[in-house]
């Protein structure tokens, strides 16, 4: 996984340094950031910032907390390096909640260490799902935050099962949170074929997904998803009922009702440079575009094209 990593600094020596200690691991890629640029950077929402507080011209707990504030970066780690050895100073640093201050000299294999066990750390807190092992909420909102401000053209997947809560019914829910596993795996294992890195899986929670993903055949990834999805599905049910078709379910007022078997729907909204301001304008029209596909009977996909 790509780790985008922002240096503040105002000369080239943390990077090159960084970059000759990670030059065996190209998923870590550092880009160094003049403070007077900060702002536009922060909008691309790295994985780590590292600033070296010798270079810098603005004061190092200011800036701190100006990143902090940032909404976006509440929680992008930070680690400081600095040559000032005072405790007031390391403590007031600490205090806006920085992961790091590292004093100078900068032990290389002491760097390289701390970098990779906060990312590693981060990567772990982002696989927020204890069933499935996928980013939340959180990381889903910062993802479709960081492509919107880069202007960048894809497509989001919004992905939900139908009939579900009958299967849970009758099944229960331990049996329930095996096929929301195995929804998990039929959608990543379609929106990351071929080994792709940039798109990203999210787990909403429960039974809803989102996939982010670009240059790609929304079509035919839809059609593969749901290809799976029906073929193998009917594992998790016994012979009868799949013969029946369907499941019965007693509703509150005790009369049996017929539900078919679970199916999974797909809303599809693809998006381009101007054609929606924020994260909420695209939730609504995925919400509407996911209802159209659960109207429909059975596994089946709408998508809501960018006007051409």
């Amino acid at each position: 996984m790509i780790q985008d990593i922002f240096i503040i600094d105002n000369t080239d020596n943390i990077i090159t340094c960084l970059r000759e200690i990670f030059k065996k691991e190209p998923d870590y890629q550092f880009k160094t950031v003049k403070t007077d640029e900060l702002n536009i950077a922060l909008r691309n929402i790295p994985d780590m910032i590292i600033i070296d507080e010798d270079t810098i011209d603005v004061e190092i707990v200011k800036l701190c907390s100006d990143i902090r504030k940032n909404e976006d970066n509440s929680i992008t780690p930070i680690i400081v390096l600095s040559s000032n050895w005072d405790k007031d100073h390391r403590i007031a640093v600490l205090k806006e909640s920085i992961e790091y201050f590292i004093v100078k000299p900068v032990d290389r294999e002491y760097l390289y260490y701390t970098i990779k066990n906060v990312t590693r750390l981060l990567h772990t807190n982002r696989r927020v799902s204890p069933l499935t092992g996928l980013p939340g909420n959180v990381q889903i909102q910062t993802e479709m935050k960081r492509r919107l401000l880069n202007r960048e053209k894809f497509a989001i997947l919004y992905l939900d099962l139908d009939n579900f809560k009958a299967y849970n019914d009758i099944y229960g829910f331990s049996n329930g949170d095996e096929i929301i596993k195995f929804t998990a795996h039929v959608i990543t294992e379609n929106v990351h074929h071929n080994g792709v890195s940039d798109n990203f899986v999210g787990h909403i929670g429960g039974d809803d997904f989102i996939a982010i993903v670009s240059d790609m055949d929304y079509d035919k990834l839809c059609q593969n998803i749901i290809a799976e999805f029906d073929q193998y599905v009917v594992n998790f049910y016994s012979q009868e009922d799949i013969e029946k078709g369907y499941l019965e379910v007693a509703n509150r007022r005790g009369i049996i009702e017929q539900f078919p078997l679970t199916s999974i729907s797909i809303g599809v909204v693809e998006i381009d440079d101007g054609r929606f301001k924020n994260t909420l304008e695209i939730g609504e029209v995925g919400a509407q575009v996911k209802h159209q596909a659960k109207s429909i009977m059975g596994s089946t996909y709408v998508i809501n094209r960018r006007k051409r």
